[in-house]
């Protein structure tokens, strides 16, 4: 794999993707403008006189619009800037601490954290386990590199050799290392706020009369800068997702270690689907955060993950077939000195 030519392909459809995104906030700023005073025109039309636009019609347009867009991105991510607050996040999700001294799969965790975070050169991140998660998964989140998580679910544990674990661990920290877990946040705060115009014009429409006039441009201008906003931030999702597969590549030199975590993730995708089942998802929150899609958005623009074929394909240059599963035991590994001992502090309920 020619990691260092994909890391730059991902940065910089990033970049393109990043400024279509401010790009979409604009159109919606000006969309809502251009609809408000449309529809001032057509009343002065229908009562037929000269009636004057309002004083400052433009700029409470655009100020309204703004603060709304502005505020739903601030309530969005206040909360993630308080210390701990990537811990809480993981706890609310159902994970809880490593606890080395528990089994051997927790202490191989532990081990292997610290060994990415060094290979990473960054600060290790608090290691967790979803441990009422079956299938194979994981997510990092975090605001700086020194308050970042990493969760890995009981059936990673369970099902990944050494190796593969190694690739799913070093690809959450190339999340963490090159911010993208940040990235996320804002953008997902920006997506918060626009949805939050469409909200406001919705209760405008709910008082009738002028409000409708009012309500519909703005509910209209809303959605579709929501929708817009949606479809951008999942398209950097999935660039990230092929950033990360690549540094996980140049970190690791290994295809087999996180090719062997998807490609064993497309069997248990293929079961799940010939058996008509799915799995218990994982909470709401974390979607653009997991390291496989947890299925059931029903549209490719809106999922936040490649599929799982094409990233097998980018990492060894070919198609490849899926793995199968089965349960790995490794033997004990020596005592992980970093994990902290167990902590309790709850009860976390998922909402």
């Amino acid at each position: 794999m020619r990691f260092f030519e994909h890391q730059d392909e991902a940065r910089r459809a990033t970049r393109k993707l990043v400024a279509g995104f401010v790009l979409a906030v604009l159109a919606t700023v000006a969309g809502v403008h251009t609809a408000l005073a449309l529809g001032w025109l057509a009343l002065r039309l229908l009562l037929g006189g000269d009636l004057p636009f309002p004083a400052y019609f433009f700029s409470v347009n655009v100020g309204v619009t703004l603060l709304l867009v502005l505020g739903g991105w601030w309530i969005e991510t206040s909360s993630l800037h308080a210390a701990g607050a990537a811990q809480r996040l993981a706890r609310r999700a159902g994970a809880r601490e490593a606890r080395p001294g528990l089994s051997h799969a927790e202490q191989r965790l532990c081990n292997v954290v610290d060994e990415m975070a060094i290979a990473a050169s960054m600060p290790r991140p608090q290691a967790m386990v979803l441990t009422r998660a079956q299938g194979i998964n994981a997510f990092a989140t975090g605001w700086h590199e020194d308050d970042a998580v990493v969760a890995v679910t009981q059936g990673a544990l369970d099902k990944l050799t050494r190796e593969e674990l190694q690739g799913m661990v070093a690809h959450e920290c190339s999340h963490i290392h090159e911010g993208d877990t940040h990235l996320n946040m804002q953008l997902a705060g920006m997506v918060g706020g626009l949805e939050l115009v469409h909200h406001f014009g919705m209760t405008l429409c709910e008082h009738g009369g002028l409000g409708q006039l009012v309500g519909w441009p703005v509910r209209l201008m809303g959605s579709s800068g929501w929708l817009a906003g949606r479809m951008l931030q999942a398209a950097v999702s999935r660039q990230r997702e092929f950033l990360a597969d690549a540094r996980t590549v140049q970190w690791t030199r290994s295809r087999d270690g996180l090719g062997g975590v998807l490609r064993k993730a497309m069997t248990e995708q293929r079961l799940a689907r010939e058996q008509r089942e799915r799995q218990r998802p994982l909470h709401p929150a974390l979607h653009h955060l997991l390291l496989v899609s947890d299925g059931g958005r029903g549209s490719m623009w809106l999922d936040a993950h490649p599929p799982l074929a094409e990233r097998v394909r980018r990492i060894y240059g070919r198609p490849m077939p899926a793995m199968p599963l089965a349960c790995i035991d490794e033997g004990p590994e020596p005592a992980a000195a970093h994990c902290p001992a167990p902590h309790v502090e709850g009860p976390f309920t998922l909402v």
